[in-house]
């Protein structure tokens, strides 16, 4: 079992010290000292934030005291809620109470392979990320608003999806559950049957489009028949009043096509909740392929404003993501959402000075290790 993760996943890596008899490999809870006794449970594991001597004499003396699930930890930047699993000297942070935006990578596995992915591939088994999913849902001692289930693609796990489902249902009822999928597989019959049938939990599947043919989106997923499957999949989740977000990533082979494949979605797909239009995240496999995956957004302007203007022609629901407001057309500002998840959200020296800052959804944080969606103008005053 490994805990090397990518971007793509609520992650923190902190060097702690920790209670020699905590099991490494484990999820355990964080926990403030004066609050543990009315977190405590048989079935939990919680590591008792401390920092002093003192303190961590309190822990061990209920250690000691027969309760074998409470432990001492300490390390900076460390909160309580938050949910780590321990290796050596490090804790690994899977799930922050206090963040906006929160998921749970459930496998590494994908049967598609797209030119930008942030989060690549891998093949080997990995179902382990499934019981250590399983067991951070557990220990969330509140329920946030949303939950994100990601990938690689999750629908390859078949009935263990459906078991991750049932558990947040279970244990956050009032939680939505949002389920990044290519849709390739439901498709199949047997396998929407699994995962659907009598699901009652509030799920909302996110499923990319990237053109309105097959050849456009078959060659960003680099995954013949990808289209047909997607749309296949797609009708199962209308067949099963499913919630859809539709959505695609803004590289050259997207925007080369976009009011087209607007105009498709307007015409075939109107059952869908929104469409997403997504600023592309400058690593993985983007950085490999910059030259359909790098592009200056303002060059699109035109793109953008057509697609929107069709968009709302067809009555479909819209949203802009993952971009600055200076990179996208000021028509287009009421559209744009504060879309990246705050642990990776940075701004450019240049925001500094910018009079729309608060309300702009920013940039990814390894935007330097990449680019940025257009250049960064700040907008130093509004039109009335």
């Amino acid at each position: 079992m490994g805990y090397a993760r990518g971007h793509g996943v609520e992650m923190r890596k902190i060097s702690v010290r920790h209670s020699s008899w905590t099991d490494s490999g484990r999820v355990c809870r964080v926990a403030a000292l004066d609050e543990a006794a009315g977190e405590w449970e048989p079935q939990l594991r919680l590591l008792v934030l401390v920092h002093n001597s003192d303190e961590l004499a309190s822990v061990s003396r209920l250690h000691d005291a027969g309760l074998q699930n409470i432990g001492w930890i300490t390390g900076a930047n460390l909160m309580p809620g938050d949910i780590v699993v321990l290796r050596d000297q490090h804790a690994f942070v899977l799930y922050r109470e206090s963040d906006i935006h929160h998921s749970l990578l459930l496998t590494n596995r994908c049967n598609s392979y797209c030119l930008m992915c942030s989060q690549p591939p891998t093949r080997h088994a990995d179902e382990w990320l499934v019981d250590e999913a399983l067991d951070v849902i557990h220990h969330m001692r509140n329920s946030p608003a949303v939950l994100g289930l990601s990938g690689g693609e999750p629908l390859l796990l078949g009935a263990r999806l459906r078991q991750v489902i049932e558990a947040i249902k279970a244990r956050h009822p009032e939680t939505r559950i949002d389920v990044l999928t290519n849709a390739r597989l439901l498709g199949n019959q047997a396998v929407a049957a699994s995962i659907l049938d009598g699901l009652n939990a509030k799920v909302t599947w996110l499923v990319p489009l990237y053109g309105h043919a097959e050849f456009f989106h078959d060659f960003v997923v680099q995954a013949p028949g990808a289209f047909e499957e997607t749309l296949s999949g797609l009708l199962a989740l209308q067949v099963y009043r499913q919630t859809v977000q539709l959505r695609t990533v803004l590289i050259e082979p997207v925007l080369t096509v976009l009011p087209e494949l607007c105009a498709f979605i307007g015409r075939n797909l109107p059952f869908i909740r929104e469409f997403a239009l997504m600023g592309c995240e400058p690593i993985g496999f983007a950085l490999a392929n910059r030259e359909h995956c790098e592009v200056d957004l303002a060059d699109w302007s035109d793109t953008l404003l057509q697609a929107g203007k069709t968009l709302r022609r067809h009555t479909v629901p819209f949203v802009l993501m993952n971009t600055p407001l200076c990179a996208i057309p000021r028509l287009l500002w009421p559209d744009a959402a504060m879309s990246i998840s705050d642990w990776k959200n940075v701004y450019a020296d240049e925001c500094s000075q910018c009079a729309v800052k608060p309300d702009c959804p920013g940039l990814f944080a390894w935007h330097e290790r990449g680019w940025t969606p257009s250049r960064i103008l700040p907008i130093v005053e509004l039109a009335s």
